[in-house]
């Protein structure tokens, strides 16, 4: 697979989709290919609509850093290595919800969530790449 089906990206979404009815939060969700652009996205009743735009730019800020964006935050904070990189790209987001979407360890896309904390939106995220994954 050279790049993200849409048939894969529905599987992440509906698990993520899952998971965010489980816990009770309702969320964005975004599912993106390897040039970070949308391949498949849900909002879901009740998410709040700021979070619409935030979980995009997690998928595509996971895409462009080939990483969690939860990793970056301690990376972006004043007088780090990387401090200002969420003023790039357009704005790169840079707390937890962006996870890469990886095949044989290359990255094919990514899924970013928003609209519940940072650790409800990991986990929901989380269960997405499991679904990928598994």
């Amino acid at each position: 697979m050279t790049s993200l089906p849409l048939t894969k990206a529905q599987a992440v979404l509906e698990a993520a989709i899952a998971k965010a009815d489980e816990i009770g939060q309702p969320m964005n969700i975004a599912v993106v290919d390897d040039g970070g652009h949308l391949v498949a996205f849900a909002r879901m009743d009740g998410a709040i609509k700021a979070s619409i735009d935030i979980s995009t730019r997690k998928a595509t800020t996971s895409v462009l850093m080939n990483a969690p964006t939860a990793a970056l935050m301690d990376l972006v904070q004043p007088g780090a290595e990387l401090y200002g990189l969420e003023q790039l790209s357009g704005g790169l987001v840079v707390f937890g919800g962006g996870i890469p979407l990886q095949l044989d360890g290359v990255t094919v896309g990514a899924i970013g969530v928003s609209a519940g904390s940072a650790a409800q939106d990991v986990a929901v995220a989380e269960a997405g790449v499991a679904a990928f994954s598994g």
